[in-house]
Parts: C-alpha cells; sequence; structure tokens
C-alpha cells in the first residue's frame, strides 16, 4: 500500500492545513465529475483516504508508529467514498448524477364522507348508494392528458432526461450539478397537444355514484375504508381511497349501549300492581312484554336477542326495558276513596330516603338529557 504522505505529496511533519491544502488541489484534479478516466477515479479513492487517515490526530498517530491509521468508527476505506459519497451528495445534490425523468402518474388523494344512519339501520346494515363529487380519469383523453390522435413529445431542452446539469464552482473546483429541468419541470416530455376536456391534467371533477353496503353494527365515530374509491390521479393514476365516517342519528325512544338497545316503557300503576302482558313496536317489529304483579320502578326486563347484531361476531345484543311506574295525578272523589281505603288495609312505612340508584335505569334516563 502506498505510502499516505506520498499519495498526498507532503512531508511528514506536514502541518493539518497542509494536508488540507494537499487534498483539496488533488480532489478537483481527480474527483469523477471532473476527471471521469478509470486512473482518476482509482487515485481519488487513494487521495481521499489517505486524507481521511492523516486529517485525524488519532489515526495519523496511529498511522506513523507503524499502524493502519483505523481506530474505529467510519474511519476505515471501503472503496466506495466512505462517507464522502453521502457529503458531496448533501451539499451538491447528487453530485452530477442522474434520477431520470418522474412520472406524470400520480396516486390519486383519498376522500373523507360522513354518512348518517338511523339507528333501525345499523340493526341489520344497510345500502346506500352515495353521490360523492370528485375527480375522475377524463373520457375524453382517457387519462394521457393529451388532445386525441397525438401523443407526449420529448423535451428539447433535457432531452428527455427530465434533468438539467450544470457546473458550479465549489471547494473541489468545477462541479456538475443536476436539477429538474424547467421546461418539461422533469417530465422528460411535453405535451404540444393538451385536452382540451380535462386542460392537460387528464382527470376531471366530476359528480358519481358509489354503492356501500354498510354492515351492521356500525356506530358513530367508525369509519370504513373504501380502496380504491377515492380521487383519480393525475394523468390516469390509481385512485387513492374513500373513507366513510359514520354518524347515527338520535332516536327518541331507543337509546345504543354498545350491542344493547335500551327503552323506557311507562306502566300504569294499576297494571305494575296487578301485573299485565303488553306489545310494544320496537325497531325491528313488535315485542311482547311480560310485567310480573308488584314490578317496582326502575326494574329492567331483559328481551334476549333485539338489540344490535355485533359487528364483529355472530348474534345480536339485548332490548333492556326499564319498568317507569306512571302514577295518576287527577282523581274524582270515588277513585280516591278507593285508594284511601286500599291504603289503610296496607299500612305502608312513611317515606323515606333510599341510595341512588345507579346502573341501567339511570342510562336511561340520562338519554333524555342529550
Amino acid at each position: 500500500m502506498a505510502d499516505h504522505y506520498e499519495v498526498l505529496g507532503v512531508a511528514r511533519d506536514a502541518s493539518t492545513d497542509e494536508i488540507k491544502k494537499a487534498y483539496r488541489r488533488l480532489a478537483r484534479q481527480l474527483h469523477p465529475d471532473v476527471n471521469p478516466g478509470a486512473d482518476a477515479s482509482e487515485r481519488f479513492k487513494h487521495v481521499t483516504h489517505a486524507y481521511d487517515v492523516l486529517s485525524d490526530p488519532k489515526q495519523r498517530d496511529n498511522y506513523d508508529h507503524g499502524g493502519n491509521g483505523r481506530t474505529g468508527g467510519n474511519a476505515g476505506f471501503d472503496g466506495n467514498f466512505g462517507n464522502f459519497g453521502d457529503i458531496f451528495e448533501t451539499f451538491f445534490g447528487g453530485g452530477g448524477g442522474s434520477r431520470g425523468p418522474r412520472s406524470r402518474r400520480e396516486r390519486g388523494q383519498d376522500a373523507l364522507i360522513r354518512v348518517e344512519l338511523d339507528l333501525d339501520e345499523i340493526i341489520f346494515g344497510t345500502h346506500r348508494d352515495l353521490e360523492v363529487d370528485t375527480a375522475i380519469v377524463c373520457a375524453t383523453c382517457s387519462g394521457t392528458c393529451c388532445q386525441p390522435g397525438t401523443a407526449p413529445v420529448t423535451c428539447d431542452i433535457c432531452h428527455g432526461t427530465g434533468n438539467i446539469q450544470r457546473a458550479v464552482r465549489s471547494l473541489l473546483g468545477n462541479v456538475m450539478t443536476s436539477s429538474p429541468c424547467g421546461s418539461c419541470r422533469g417530465f422528460g416530455t411535453i405535451i404540444a397537444t393538451p385536452c382540451v376536456t380535462c386542460q392537460g391534467q387528464g382527470r376531471v371533477r366530476a359528480r358519481r355514484t358509489v354503492p356501500v353496503d354498510i354492515p351492521a353494527g356500525v356506530d358513530t365515530g367508525l369509519r370504513l375504508q373504501m380502496p380504491g374509491s377515492g380521487e383519480a390521479g393525475p394523468a390516469g393514476g390509481p385512485n387513492g381511497d374513500l373513507y366513510l365516517e359514520m354518524k347515527v342519528r338520535h332516536h327518541d325512544v331507543f337509546s345504543r349501549d354498545g350491542d344493547d338497545l335500551l327503552c323506557t316503557l311507562d306502566v300504569p300503576m294499576t297494571d305494575a300492581i296487578l301485573g299485565t302482558t303488553t306489545t310494544v313496536k320496537a325497531l325491528d317489529g313488535d315485542i311482547t312484554v311480560e310485567i310480573r304483579a308488584g314490578v317496582q320502578g326502575s326494574e329492567v326486563i331483559t328481551v334476549k336477542d333485539r338489540g344490535v347484531s355485533r359487528l364483529r361476531g355472530n348474534g345480536r345484543g339485548d332490548l333492556k326495558v326499564g319498568i317507569h311506574v306512571v302514577t295518576p295525578t287527577k282523581l274524582d272523589h270515588k277513585e280516591r276513596e278507593l285508594i284511601e281505603q286500599f291504603a289503610a288495609k296496607h299500612k305502608s312505612p312513611a317515606p323515606a330516603l333510599s341510595a341512588v340508584q345507579q346502573g341501567l335505569f339511570a342510562k336511561l334516563r340520562d338519554r333524555f338529557r342529550v
């Protein structure tokens, strides 16, 4: 291996500034963007490696005492310009390398629409045909952006590369840099005759119908993703996704608690005392409710499998009916006498405070405060 001092052309007692000046001088002569020859490229590798070692005091001391100059980390020479290539690319935009023209075709944007549902629609799911104002592929040019019968032409400025190379003066001398072509905006081609319908975009705004099967059990805030149903991309690019955000409307009679439905049943005092059977209208048909004799206010009657279908899993939740005993407020003279006779015969304890009602019936009451 050649001596690092000889590679840089400096004495062994050269100062750090002398080593740096020697490296800059040689780098300006040998850098691949300035001197593309194979011999120059190989010499540039050795010059860079020699500078990496001698510019670091620890590596230089190690080298002067017979070592190879590597003290760990990334100081070693790997044949690929080490970290120099990354630094060069950062400061000089890729060192003159060409990335090639970029494609006009891009993925379309995602779209979000809100869907309002009634409570009865989420029990078994429903179907909607949604009207969406979005971007669709231009029917005139089929996404080519060109007027029918024409095609893009190669840019005569960058000759189809999409990039323009320029010489920039730097510490290393004249360095070639690359930037997108301003004439074709980096596409490499120019649309000489744009489509008159889409103005050369390959897509237009339009209203289209999107059929959607909304599953049972969705709830407010849930989002459904429909891949490929969003906006069409420029120049015939792939569609984005469509997201549907659910909102379940408030119902005057029923409310939801997970997969269960809650409601309140007003029971006359006499029926609460004697018991009765009644039929009530649920969201998916009539339901027969058995009210036992002596039922108390705030008791809950559970009707199995008459709630909401589970979004993930089988079966349905329950319908939970909270009992509300209705006490008559207007009594005629005879009715009052009968109640007084009943009260005299059944000595009830005096009214007293009890624990606050918690749980389901409290939720049933809270529903009316929304």
